[in-house]
This record gives structure tokens, C-alpha cells and sequence, in this order.
């Protein structure tokens, strides 16, 4: 395969697994389950930043990704306590 199709192919995996992260974590919040929504958030947040520092995503778009999952599940705890 050319190297720019292995490399195509390993971005298109990694940056599904990120979408699957955070859909997860929201359907956590969506679903009510706080304490699962604060455990998978850590899980998104690490996939996320694993997928910044390959490459696949940006930086700045990866820390707002993560700020905005992180928010979401602050408010659904702050809102069940």
C-alpha cells in the first residue's frame, strides 16, 4: 500500500474512535448516568488527546473538544446534585 494510504487508513480509525468517545460520554449525559458520563468523559479525554498528539487532530480543536465534553458533564453533575 502507499504510505499515504496506511497513513489515511490509521487517521479514518482514530478519529472514529474519537466521535465514539465523546457519543458515548453524551449519551451518558443524556441518559442521566452521571457517574458513567464522569468516567468515559476521562476515556474521551484521553482518546482525544492521544489523537492530537499523532496528529490527527489539532491541538487547539482537540482542547475544545475535550472543554466542551468536560462542560457538558459539569452541568449534568451540577444539575443532578
Amino acid at each position: 500500500m502507499r504510505q499515504a494510504a496506511v497513513r489515511k487508513a490509521r487517521n479514518t480509525a482514530i478519529r472514529s474512535s474519537v466521535k465514539t468517545a465523546m457519543k458515548k460520554v453524551r449519551e451518558a449525559i443524556a441518559r442521566g448516568d452521571t457517574a458513567a458520563a464522569t468516567e468515559l468523559l476521562a476515556r474521551a479525554t484521553k482518546t482525544i488527546d492521544k489523537a492530537a498528539a499523532k496528529g490527527v487532530l489539532k491541538s487547539r480543536g482537540a482542547s475544545r473538544r475535550v472543554s466542551r465534553l468536560a462542560k457538558a458533564v459539569h452541568a449534568a453533575t451540577g444539575a443532578q446534585a
